[in-house]
């Protein structure tokens, strides 16, 4: 049964997008082979993807390029590579290579998906998604990267949650450049 991690970013004051939706400021690795190593690991296993439309046209619209395939090669690979699943009310189709459309009751769909033997599922940005996941109790890791930036103002991850979610911390790690990933479970 696959299990599904939600991976994000947020700044130091908790925003994982600024007040325009921009989240181009989680993309500076400050020249750490280190963090470099890390999401080329995370690039190159097996697994699924799950986002929402807004991340879906994002990572599309680069991901497949020649420019990411030159600066990141294994992650290009990687990420073109998975299976993918795009929850949207609005899309009709799913262009990226590897794309599945959840059109459909988005919480019917991913219980499914957990059900179905295959590769653990990875949740990459995509609020709304991870906040109604989380709220139903589908999520088994939570993994944030916490940048070191101020944004002072932009999209909370679980802006929405109507009532505390316990999470325990299972490990962290820090990097040079600064960015702290940390792995949180449901208490």
């Amino acid at each position: 049964m696959p299990r599904i991690s939600s991976f994000f970013s947020a700044s130091l004051d908790g925003f994982f997008a600024d007040e325009k939706d921009d989240v181009s400021w989680t993309h500076d690795s400050s020249g750490d082979p280190e963090w470099s190593a890390f999401v080329s690991g995370n690039a190159s296993g097996d697994g699924q993807l799950l986002m929402g439309r807004k991340t879906y046209e994002m990572m599309r619209s680069y991901w497949p390029t020649p420019a990411a395939k030159a600066a990141m090669p294994v992650v290009a690979e990687g990420m073109n590579r998975m299976p993918k699943h795009v929850a949207s009310r609005t899309l009709t189709e799913a262009t990226w290579n590897n794309t599945h459309l959840i059109s459909g009751d988005l919480l019917a769909a991913v219980r499914r998906l957990k059900a179905a033997p295959g590769p653990d599922i990875a949740t990459l940005g995509s609020g709304s998604i991870v906040s109604q996941l989380a709220q139903a109790g589908l999520v088994d890791e939570f993994q944030v990267v916490t940048i070191p930036i101020l944004l002072g103002n932009g999209r909370h991850m679980f802006g929405d949650i109507p009532a505390p979610l316990r999470l325990r911390t299972v490990r962290s790690r820090a990097f040079t450049n600064g960015h702290v990933v940390t792995w949180y479970a449901p208490a």
